[in-house]
């Protein structure tokens, strides 16, 4: 796995400074529900980069195609990116999430760009902390959370129907991988790690391990979001765990909050996000789709239908994080921002193995 040479000389946030964000975060979170953004990819979409806008000086003469590696901008085009983290905080959004969805070796490799991976995620947390701090005041502090995507590849299933057995990839790869993407992050100045759209728990144990591993070095522990993703109706994640054997598998682990993101529409979500509710020993996240995909693979519902899509959420006090996923924009976090704050964030529970 290669490394970032970047990585030996970078500095990190020191411990007090870490400690005093997570308590402020920590507070936050008893006094309100949190609004975390929404898509950074149907965002960036609206701006209708080309080809030269993702390479941008640096990379005009690289050999692969970079339209579409969308994690790319926050080094080419930095003012994009912050404007869109910017547009969602002023929508009323406390969290935002860095453009990192796709920014370990392991996917980046795609567009042959696995040695920038250390990069790509200090430049995006960076980003994402300017904005966060523009808007901040002492009354409303505001939250980047580093996003850790599931990666292209999974270490449960076989990619080939005819070799069972076979893995794209081996856990101790994604650990590496996971671990140079938390180390970049932390060093950008995010307040929280989000590992999310966890379609393999294997994966994200390895990425959990990796994130310690990085604690470790860094000698600070953050916050952690855990967000996993049903498939399809059967109520799944793709490597076919039930929601409740997603939760019993995540919660060996201290974490800030688990919850369900993508995939599917608030109202498809509501079965799912139930059991969380009542039985996960942390705090409950929730950001769906707008609503399902219509043939085009568009998503259609409008902001105020998504606002009355969750508030049967609110309404039951099964939420403390609530935001948006594909298809959403500053306008859906807006009016989800407006319905949220009438409600009070849900209690915590406690442990789920106290009531087997």
């Amino acid at each position: 796995m290669h490394m970032a040479s970047s990585e030996s000389t970078t500095t990190f946030p020191s411990a007090a400074s870490i400690a005093q964000r997570t308590s402020l975060l920590h507070a936050a979170a008893s006094n309100r529900i949190l609004v975390l953004d929404g898509a950074m990819g149907t965002m960036i979409q609206q701006h209708r980069l080309t080809e030269e806008d993702f390479r941008g000086k640096r990379f005009a003469e690289h050999s692969d195609p970079l339209k579409g590696n969308n994690d790319l901008l926050s080094i080419t085009q930095p003012e994009v990116i912050e404007g869109i983290h910017r547009a969602y905080l002023e929508a009323g959004a406390d969290i935002v999430e860095t453009n990192t969805f796709s920014s370990t070796s392991i996917a980046q490799a795609d567009y042959g760009l696995q040695a920038l991976a250390f990069e790509l995620n200090e430049a995006s947390a960076r980003a994402a902390r300017k904005a966060a701090d523009a808007i901040s005041t002492p009354e409303r502090m505001r939250f980047v959370a580093g996003a850790l995507g599931p990666t292209n590849k999974t270490a449960s299933l076989s990619p080939d129907v005819n070799n069972p057995g076979f893995r794209a990839i081996t856990f101790d790869e994604l650990v590496a991988a996971y671990r140079e993407q938390a180390l970049g992050l932390i060093a950008g100045g995010v307040d929280l790690l989000l590992i999310e759209t966890i379609f393999d728990t294997l994966n994200a144990k390895a990425a959990l391990f990796a994130v310690h591993e990085a604690f470790d070095e860094v000698g600070s522990e953050l916050p952690i979001m855990i967000s996993g993703t049903i498939t399809d109706a059967s109520g799944r994640t793709l490597s076919g765990q039930t929601t409740e054997a997603f939760l019993i598998s995540m919660e060996h682990m201290p974490l800030f909050s688990i919850g369900l993101n993508c995939a599917l529409g608030a109202e498809q979500l509501t079965p799912y996000l139930e059991v969380l509710a009542n039985k996960a020993p942390f705090r409950v996240s929730a950001y769906p789709n707008a609503g399902l995909p219509n043939e085009m693979g568009e998503y259609d519902q409008d902001p105020r239908a998504m606002a009355n899509a969750v508030l049967p959420f609110l309404e039951r006090g099964w939420i403390n994080v609530i935001g948006g996923c594909c298809g959403t924009t500053p306008e859906h976090i807006r009016a989800i921002a407006e319905v949220a704050k009438s409600f009070p964030p849900r209690g915590l529970n406690s442990p789920l193995s106290d009531k087997i």
